[in-house]
């Protein structure tokens, strides 16, 4: 049975693609009210308009969430237009670096992970916090990985931003139940994005080619899959669900 969300406000970030853009669709079909961030207007774009020839009732934000001034309007701009916020699904992230060596890898790149990944968890979830602090209740779902918490990764900089977020997670969970709010972070395996394609690709080439790379990026879950995850951590059916929760 599906997740009812009937009546649930959520802002859903990385929107645009990937298990962002099947969590709006998911969630917005369950009867949720859905703001949608991300920076990438034109699929963006698309996602609102699917969810909403659907039924739903979806907006599109545009927002950078390594911009603190670009998140707090959004967040408030959001909070307006959906009459207070239930439920924040933070999975916007960006995996750079894959195969490159820890001597050779540019500060720049680690930079921009970190503050992509890291930061923006920690800037989206402070201004939604403060809203949700506010109405006494809420759900906090941030997105971290196997990476950097159950073993390594392809890239210095993702594993190192992924443990981050479910370091985060953890102090979260214990400071803001007693204002009402349930944290989770989830661990998404092997997931068929835009980003883990990519990242497919580039270890293959990276390892001579070895091996079959249609079967590789075949062996993949679809982002739908995932989507029924954060979709049942927004029900109140989750409600007695605590930390962490791993994903094929």
């Amino acid at each position: 049975m599906p997740a009812d969300l009937t009546g649930k406000r959520i802002v859903v970030t990385g929107a645009a693609t990937g298990i962002g853009r099947s969590t709006t669709l998911r969630v917005s079909a369950n009867g949720a009210k859905v703001a949608a961030f991300d920076v990438n207007d034109a699929d963006g774009a698309a996602t609102i308009s699917d969810a909403n020839e659907a039924g739903g009732d979806a907006r599109y934000w545009h927002v950078d969430v390594r911009d603190e001034a670009a998140v707090a309007g959004a967040v408030a701009a959001a909070e307006t237009w959906l009459g207070g916020i239930d439920v924040l699904i933070h999975v916007a992230g960006v995996l750079q670096g894959a195969a490159v060596d820890l001597d050779e890898f540019p500060e720049d790149m680690w930079d921009t992970v970190i503050d992509i990944n890291l930061r923006g968890s920690f800037t989206v979830s402070k201004y939604v916090s403060g809203v949700m602090k506010k109405q006494g209740s809420g759900v906090i779902i941030l997105t971290a990985s196997g990476a950097g918490v159950l073993g390594g990764s392809s890239s210095f900089a993702y594993g190192s931003s992924k443990g981050g977020v479910h370091g985060l997670a953890l102090v979260m969970e214990a400071r803001l139940s007693e204002h009402g709010i349930r944290v989770n972070d989830v661990l998404p395996g092997e997931v068929a994005t835009p980003l883990k394609i990519t990242q497919v690709k580039i270890m293959h080439e990276a390892g001579g080619s070895a091996g079959n790379l249609e079967e590789k990026i075949g062996a993949l879950v679809s982002p739908d899959e995932i989507s029924k995850v954060y979709a049942f951590l927004a029900s109140d059916d989750a409600s007695m669900v605590k930390g962490s929760v791993r994903t094929r």
